[in-house]
């Protein structure tokens, strides 16, 4: 039992880390495209980006297997031209997080940006400095409060990915069973005890993460 609820807890871990680190790269440029720049049809990008964070976790996990299945729009020819599928592996896991929790990370880092004082940014490009090292040395410094909170969120809500990841990765015990699909499958067999421990774990776990990263948040801000 120790075995099987420590390999879930690293999974759940290691699709967290692995997912928000992309999550937190997508994330900071496209919420800096969406607060910083004009274009048609922006709004229904960012509505088409934020749909995973109210659709129901089966409903994006279902749109995620007819796009990276083996007969998906881009999982049929990835399988085709190198005889794997992402399915039913722990980067099936990974994925599933970050299209989940991306949405969190755009939003918070969206508004953050959106609340920088454009005199800093005007007075940014008057001293002659490019869009970039205003984005670098201005925008970002001062948004990054909103940025932290996102990918704090982004790596919460990744940890505790279920309904997508039991979609596409599926719950495959030692191999894609992360702790929320691992809990779910040892409540519905009975075994209660077990259940017990993960949760409660897993809570532990959780709580403290997030005290850890709001510590680190006060004094970064």
């Amino acid at each position: 039992m120790e075995n099987s609820i420590l390999f879930s807890l690293r999974l759940s871990l290691q699709v967290a880390a692995v997912s928000t680190v992309f999550i937190v790269l997508v994330g900071i440029i496209t919420a800096y495209v969406l607060a910083r720049k004009d274009f048609r049809g922006k709004e229904v990008v960012d509505m088409l980006l934020t749909l995973p964070m109210v659709l129901p976790p089966t409903v994006t996990g279902f749109y995620l297997i007819m796009l990276l299945g083996r007969n998906g729009l881009l999982g049929r020819p990835f399988y085709e031209l190198t005889g794997l599928s992402i399915m039913f592996t722990w980067y099936a896991a990974v994925i599933a997080s970050f299209v989940v929790a991306l949405p969190l990370m755009i939003k918070t880092s969206r508004a953050a940006m959106e609340s920088v004082d454009k005199n800093f940014i005007n007075a940014s490009y008057t001293l002659g400095r490019s869009e970039l090292e205003t984005a670098l040395k201005v925008i970002l410094p001062l948004s990054k409060k909103g940025i932290i909170a996102g990918a704090v969120l982004s790596f919460a809500r990744a940890m505790g990915e279920f309904g997508a990841t039991l979609m596409l990765a599926g719950n495959l015990p030692g191999k894609t069973d992360t702790m929320p699909i691992a809990i779910y499958s040892t409540a519905s067999s009975g075994e209660w005890s077990k259940a017990n421990v993960m949760v409660i774990l897993f809570t532990m776990l959780s709580g403290l993460f997030l005290y850890l990263s709001n510590k680190l948040g006060k004094r970064l801000i």
